[in-house]
């Protein structure tokens, strides 16, 4: 189901898109680790949602449209 996946792609874009005046101002180690951690999981959840999108992996089986049986 390709809307899930830009849904989810839309809604990271709107994270990323808040968070993103706060990343230049990091002073303390513990905020670098932070956004560091940050940033890392989401380019990892946009790659993994647009692999979906483009069909290169199988969708979740939650995400698979069920046949009806009569």
């Amino acid at each position: 189901m390709k809307q899930y996946s830009i849904l989810r792609l839309l809604f990271a874009g709107f994270l990323l898109y808040i968070a993103w005046p706060a990343i230049p101002e990091m002073t303390t180690n513990s905020e670098v680790l932070f956004w560091g951690i940050w940033l890392a999981f989401f380019l990892l959840f946009v790659g993994g949602n647009s692999a979906s999108l483009f069909q290169l992996v199988r969708p979740p089986s939650m995400e698979k449209q069920r046949k009806r049986e009569h």
